[in-house]
């Protein structure tokens, strides 16, 4: 995914209300971003740090820019890392469209935002000629507070341990169904953060007993785009 016009450089000021964020733009004036991350992102708000930010061509927008990457001081060293959680779906099906995931591979379409489960909505439902239709959850990762070290979730997260029950519940079924993880950042394997979620960790096991299959994949980032890579270790 290359971004639609070149990002714009600044540095953070504080990221309040989950979903604001000042910054200082590069000739001193103050704006407030939005923020698309409801999580903790733990690690990737430290005051000063360079970010990048898209502006929106909706003049109706009451927020005219949107907070894309942040360069981290992680374990292991700097890098940029996503913080945009509406990005991984459409990184998904672009790297889809393209054969780039082979947990998919004889899928031919992805049909978006289908209900199920509990009240639940899925990211996708896969099909194709001769495949059983499989539910596909996106979950988005930006944590690292070990060297190489991909974790989800940053905090309490609720809302995906229903979405592991749900989908636990289509293969109890005889379904399929499957979680890709989207790691925007350079990482080397993927596990839970049980400390930070304990409850989410107990569901994202059953799950995986019961027979959903979990696949993490990293991405290569730049401020030019994002663009979804190999797979790494589930732990």
């Amino acid at each position: 995914m290359r971004f639609a016009e070149p990002l714009i450089e600044a540095r953070l000021v504080r990221r309040y209300k989950r979903f604001l964020a000042d910054m200082e733009l590069a000739d001193g004036s103050l704006v407030t971003a939005h923020c698309a991350n409801p999580g903790a992102m733990l690690g990737l708000t430290t005051a000063g740090a360079r970010v990048l930010l898209s502006r929106s061509t909706n003049l109706a927008r009451k927020l005219g820019f949107s907070w894309e990457l942040v360069e981290a001081d992680l374990p292991g060293g700097p890098q940029w890392v996503g913080i945009n959680t509406m990005r991984p779906n459409a990184l998904v099906a672009e790297a889809f469209a393209a054969g780039g995931l082979p947990p998919l591979s004889g899928y031919t379409r992805l049909r978006p935002e289908v209900r199920y489960g509990r009240a639940s909505r899925v990211d996708f439902v896969a099909g194709g000629e001769g495949m059983p239709p499989c539910h596909v959850e996106v979950k988005n990762c930006h944590l690292m507070r070990e060297a190489g070290l991909a974790e989800f979730p940053d905090c309490v997260a609720a809302r995906s341990a229903r979405h592991m029950d749900d989908l636990a519940a289509v293969v109890a079924g005889g379904g399929r169904a499957m979680v890709i993880i989207v790691v925007q950042m350079w990482a080397a394997r993927f596990d839970t953060a049980r400390d930070l979620d304990p409850a989410f960790d107990r569901a994202f096991q059953a799950a995986r007993a019961a027979g959903v299959s979990v696949h993490a994949h990293r991405c290569r980032i730049d401020p030019a785009g994002i663009v979804v890579a190999d797979a790494i270790p589930v732990a």
